[in-house]
């Protein structure tokens, strides 16, 4: 065999090795059973990134991901996100997605009205990886606040409950800002001259809805709720509404002592007169609609059934003999619950 016939082999047969690398390396796909997630969050590095794909099964060999990334420069850029993974991508095809973010997902998550912004911010936390803490003192940042537009000192009560589309870790502000962007669909032109109309303040209006949203869940009691606290405001008696002293715990929600409803607070309904300074959570737009339009009755107080729903009373012994009817409802459920837990 010539020389140069044997140095032709050779070269062929490195040729081959050096595509056969390559081709492991950048181009082999990676299989996998379903489709595959992980998540890119502020501050990761590749390494940290090439762990979780590991981790995950997305990829063969941890290895050869990690020298394909370095060899193509892909270790310093990369897009936060959370990334979904389809089985018999390439290592090149990961890189390159991480790189540019192109199939970085939307996140859906859903914002139940009446939540206070400590459970709010925490929902976002857990479900978009955002800074909890960020996002609560964005919520009472005035200066925040009145940029958006918003007239008051905080966003309690404009952080519009509804389904969302979101990215990993969208800015907190951004967040923000589109839950207040919500709020001024819902709270349109039409809900804003009803306010003008009946001499009540936006903030008025979002307060009293508060507090109706966490006194019901049922949609045809929310206007009569409403007009009871409207009927002890024209009397000039304290609302003296559970929800108020509620927004006050830290360590909620659990059943109100009587020792809460001392806490001296503006908040406080039991210890002031009057509508408390602002809302205390993102009502609905069913609750809104309540504050804006309620049922004129001449109802004063309202107790629990104890079977889902509230009894109205016109005078506080009406109200006093709703209230043992539904002590006497909740002890015969415990009995029953005991019994059955016996048996």
């Amino acid at each position: 065999m010539s020389h140069l016939k044997r140095l032709a082999i050779i070269a062929g047969v490195v040729l081959a090795l050096a595509l056969f690398i390559a081709y492991e390396l950048f181009w082999a796909p990676n299989w996998f059973d379903g489709d595959r997630f992980i998540t890119v969050s502020k501050g990761e590095n590749f390494r940290q990134v090439i762990d979780s794909l590991e981790t995950n099964g997305i990829v063969r060999s941890r290895v050869l991901i990690d020298i394909a990334g370095r060899i193509s420069g892909y270790t310093t850029k990369m897009q936060i996100g959370k990334y979904r993974f389809k089985s018999g991508m390439s290592n090149f095809e990961i890189l390159t997605d991480l790189r540019q973010g192109s199939t970085a997902e939307l996140i859906i998550v859903t914002v139940p009205p009446g939540l206070k912004p400590s459970r709010l911010a925490h929902i976002l936390f857990k479900h978009l990886g955002i800074d909890s803490a960020r996002f609560a003192q964005l919520v009472n940042d005035t200066s925040f606040v009145h940029h958006l537009g918003i007239p008051a000192n905080s966003l309690i009560g404009y952080l519009t409950p509804m389904t969302y589309k979101f990215y990993w870790q969208t800015d907190e502000e951004n967040i923000a800002k589109d839950l207040v962007a919500q709020f001024w669909n819902v709270f349109d032109s039409s809900l804003r001259a009803a306010c003008s109309a009946r001499g009540l303040t936006m903030n008025d209006v979002l307060t009293m809805a508060s507090i109706v949203e966490n006194e019901t869940s049922i949609d045809s009691e929310r206007a009569i709720i409403a007009g009871v606290y409207y009927n002890r405001l024209h009397k000039n008696m304290r609302l003296q509404a559970d929800p108020t002293v509620e927004f006050l715990l830290d360590d909620g929600p659990r059943k109100l002592a009587y020792s809460d409803l001392d806490r001296e607070s503006p908040y406080n309904t039991y210890r002031h007169e009057g509508l408390p300074p602002g809302p205390i959570n993102s009502p609905s737009k069913a609750s809104i609609i309540a504050s804006l339009y309620p049922v004129h009755h001449k109802y004063l107080y309202f107790v629990a059934t104890g079977y889902g729903g509230h009894r109205f009373s016109r005078t506080f012994g009406q109200h006093e003999k709703a209230i043992r009817q539904y002590r006497r409802v909740k002890e015969a459920q415990e009995e029953l619950k005991t019994s059955g837990s016996l048996n």
